[in-house]
């Protein structure tokens, strides 16, 4: 036994790995003891912590799947903002860039300048930087959709998917927007009745987003049961037009109206909604894609959500990526490193309540 002893107390010191950080990290951990303390009542209560039952993640490990008929890496889509300024051009130019290094989908601005001219296309033709291989959509307002088949030339918008080499085309419903915007565009039929007639005409996949407010149970229950390859929720808690569009109006408009920047639906309730009208239509649900966005502030928010949705889904995110997108790529890049590797250790070590 002595001799079994001196040959542990030998050989164990040499056998363990060197920790040149030690001192420093220790000296670290009792300067910031205090500072670290969590108050019990801020804990996130969305989730069980499991940290028995996997190692940490590998790099890549969210794994590839099927979404809007393509193979994305990752449950992030890169939500419509902007086009037509040669800021646009930058922007629009580094998002779809990340878009092919993390495989992501995109959904473009406003296309609106597209149907007449093509002085902007260079801002927004990024199909050559995203590749073939990730999906890609074009997008236009309800309002200049209504005023096409008006005009009997809905083929303008099929030339514009064409032009572009989307995979289809997302239709903003904004009726708020258009309402307060002091140039904005009345209209003459429901949002519903012009998809339907979309969706008879056209050849391509269709989307439908809202641009700040969500949508109800009643709209969502007419959606659902529409042939769309996905609804974009686009709730209420992130960028909201109908505030954007007050803000650039007179004061006495704003101080009128302002409240009703407050209507609408968040994200989480959306997806309740979305839960009981899938379980209460059944077969009748034609529409099983859902991107989550509208107030997603962090990549928790959008792993909570898309795990507690009863439908395929990915979370969409504008003004997270807007902020980083304008200048040098790199700063894009590291953002969006930082939510793949939560959203990594999420998926090894977080359970959705």
């Amino acid at each position: 036994m002595t001799y079994l002893m001196d040959k542990l107390e030998k050989t164990t010191p040499a056998s363990l790995p060197e920790d040149p950080t030690a001192a420093s990290r220790k000296r670290d951990h009792i300067e910031l003891a205090f500072q670290s303390q969590v108050d019990r009542t801020a804990l996130d209560q969305r989730f069980y912590y499991e940290p028995m039952l996997a190692a940490h993640p590998q790099a890549g490990s969210w794994g590839l799947f099927n979404f809007l008929g393509k193979k994305l890496r990752l449950p992030l889509w890169v939500s419509s903002m902007t086009g037509g300024t040669q800021m646009a051009h930058t922007i629009n130019f580094n998002l779809a860039r990340a878009c092919r290094e993390f495989g992501m989908g995109m959904g473009l601005g406003s296309c609106r300048s597209l149907l007449s001219s093509d002085e902007t296309l260079a801002d927004f033709d990024v199909r050559p930087i995203i590749g073939d291989d990730l999906p890609l959509y074009a997008n236009l307002g309800i309002a200049q959709i209504e005023q096409l088949f008006e005009k009997n030339e809905f083929s303008r918008v099929t030339d514009l998917v064409d032009k572009l080499r989307a995979d289809g085309l997302i239709i903003h419903v904004n009726p708020m927007q258009e309402w307060l915007q002091p140039e904005g565009d009345v209209f003459r039929h429901s949002p519903l009745d012009t998809i339907r007639k979309v969706l008879d005409r056209a050849a391509f996949p269709v989307i439908v987003k809202e641009v700040g407010q969500g949508f109800g149970p009643e709209s969502l229950r007419q959606l659902l049961q529409l042939p769309l390859e996905a609804i974009d929720f686009a709730a209420n808690g992130g960028t909201n037009f109908a505030k954007l569009e007050l803000l650039r109006s007179d004061p006495a408009k704003l101080e009128l109206f302002q409240q009703l920047a407050l209507v609408g639906h968040s994200a989480e309730e959306m997806v309740q909604f979305t839960n009981q009208l899938v379980e209460e239509l059944g077969n009748a649900v034609l529409c099983r894609q859902i991107i989550i966005s509208g107030g997603i502030r962090h990549f928790l928010d959008g792993y909570y959500l898309i795990n507690k949705i009863q439908v395929p889904a990915i979370y969409g995110q504008a003004s997270g990526f807007l902020q980083h997108a304008q200048g040098d790529y790199e700063e894009l890049q590291a953002y969006i490193s930082l939510q793949v590797k939560g959203l990594e250790l999420a998926k090894n070590y977080l359970r959705v309540r």
